[in-house]
């Protein structure tokens, strides 16, 4: 059976694929070579492997160079959005920051205004007073003037009942009645004028009520603008430190403790109640200035912690933090032309200026609330170990040094030593400058 087999394939062989002889010919001899049915069959199987192999390769080649066409318009689309949409928040953050300043321009007028209106209503407090005490001391003497009237009456009708019979007799009675006639004709005239005084500070008061309480609706107006600006600038300043993982209360006795301006360290303002009982409207504007006292306070720690970008050119991110090809990329990358200028991220002191191994040229800032930023792969330095440096100052330029691809940036936060993704920062900083 099986030879069977075998003579059937060979004659299969024979008759597709029949005995070749490849003659070779010199000239001193001639040569063949016999092309068997299985070498045959075997050169064409390889043959057409190679030309299977050719097709399919190059169909892969078009393929991918279509998909990578696809791929770079894609990702050239992607570029053009994501440029669009900083370019977005950037006008965003500026309108902002000029929403910011014009709310602090009206915070600041209308705190002196209050201040004009305090001063007003404490006058105004002071006079009412004075006025009170006048009232009552003219009714006072006008209750012992007219005692003595009636007293002075009672005598002049006691002389005059008596006087009857013995006024032909007595010349000294006459100049008596006389004279009690003229101090009754004078008290008269005193209690007229301590009326008509008394209606006149009775009308004042009146007007000064009036106008204590005019003054009052203006004050409470001033407070109901003043709260709300106080609401609207230290509520986003609150939740932005919170964004970033930062405890707030601990943040702000830090820098009520450390900072020393002009007149001393920072102390909470308040109006004094001057030992008596504190009225709302003085417990109003202390809430007031205790809210000042914070917004101050978030102002200068803003300036203290990263809450900015390092780059102000335009740029694109090309790899954030976290895992990376299996090793942990502590940063964030910030790609532009060779040479963009880099920016600190907040007030603090250069504790390092030099090339670190894989960072290259790299630039570390010590800020408070134990945070450190740095700066990677730099083509130039701008500053010098052990120099202070502000938020927004120029530290050096974009470069390609250390183990780095191409020309970009590494930013690093680090908090207490530990990494932590410097996008919570710069974003905390978007949702509110």
């Amino acid at each position: 059976m099986k030879k069977r087999l075998s003579i059937n394939f060979n004659a299969f062989l024979e008759r597709h694929f029949p005995e070749r002889r490849v003659f070779l010919r010199s000239d001193a001899d001639t040569r063949f070579i016999r092309l068997r049915p299985s070498t045959q069959i075997i050169a064409y199987i390889g043959a057409a492997s190679i030309v299977t192999w050719s097709i399919v390769a190059t169909s892969i080649l078009l393929m991918d160079s279509i998909g990578s066409g696809n791929f770079r318009d894609q990702a050239k689309r992607d570029q053009s959005a994501y440029e669009r949409r900083l370019n977005e928040l950037s006008s965003e953050r500026d309108a902002r920051a000029a929403e910011a300043l014009a709310a602090q321009e009206r915070f600041n007028a209308a705190l002196s205004q209050i201040s004009i209106m305090q001063s007003e209503l404490l006058s105004s407090e002071t006079r009412r007073r004075e006025l009170e005490t006048g009232i009552d001391v003219i009714q006072t003497t006008l209750r012992k003037t007219m005692k003595d009237r009636e007293a002075a009456r009672d005598q002049v009708a006691r002389l005059s009942d008596g006087g009857a019979g013995v006024a032909a007799n007595s010349v000294s009675d006459d100049a008596a009645l006389n004279f009690l006639a003229a101090a009754l004709e004078s008290t008269a005239q005193e209690r007229d004028k301590v009326v008509a005084d008394a209606q006149d500070a009775l009308l004042q008061a009146e007007e000064m009520k009036f106008d204590i309480q005019v003054m009052a609706d203006k004050n409470d107006q001033i407070f109901r603008q003043l709260e709300e600006a106080m609401t609207v600038s230290v509520k986003p300043l609150d939740k932005m430190f919170r964004a970033a993982g930062m405890n707030t209360d601990r943040i702000l006795n830090e820098v009520r403790k450390g900072y020393s301006g002009q007149g001393g360290p920072l102390m909470p303002l308040s109006f004094s109640t001057r030992g008596s009982a504190e009225t709302a409207e003085t417990k109003r504007a202390n809430d007031i200035l205790k809210d000042m006292d914070r917004l101050n306070l978030y102002r200068i720690a803003a300036q203290k912690a990263p809450f900015a970008n390092p780059v102000k050119s335009a740029f694109r991110f090309t790899s954030g933090f976290g895992y990376r090809w299996g090793r942990m990329h502590k940063g964030t990358d910030f790609a532009a032309p060779h040479g963009t200028p880099v920016y600190s991220t907040a007030d603090g002191v250069v504790i390092h200026a030099g090339w670190l191994s894989g960072y290259g040229k790299l630039v570390k800032i010590q800020h408070q609330f134990g945070i450190e930023t740095r700066y990677a792969h730099l083509s130039k330095f701008r500053v010098k170990v052990g120099q202070r440096v502000s938020r927004g100052q120029r530290i050096g330029d974009m470069g390609n040094t250390g183990r780095s691809t191409g020309t970009h940036l590494h930013y690093e936060v680090r908090v207490g030593g530990k990494a932590v993704n410097p996008m919570i920062y710069i974003k905390a900083a978007n949702d509110v400058f």
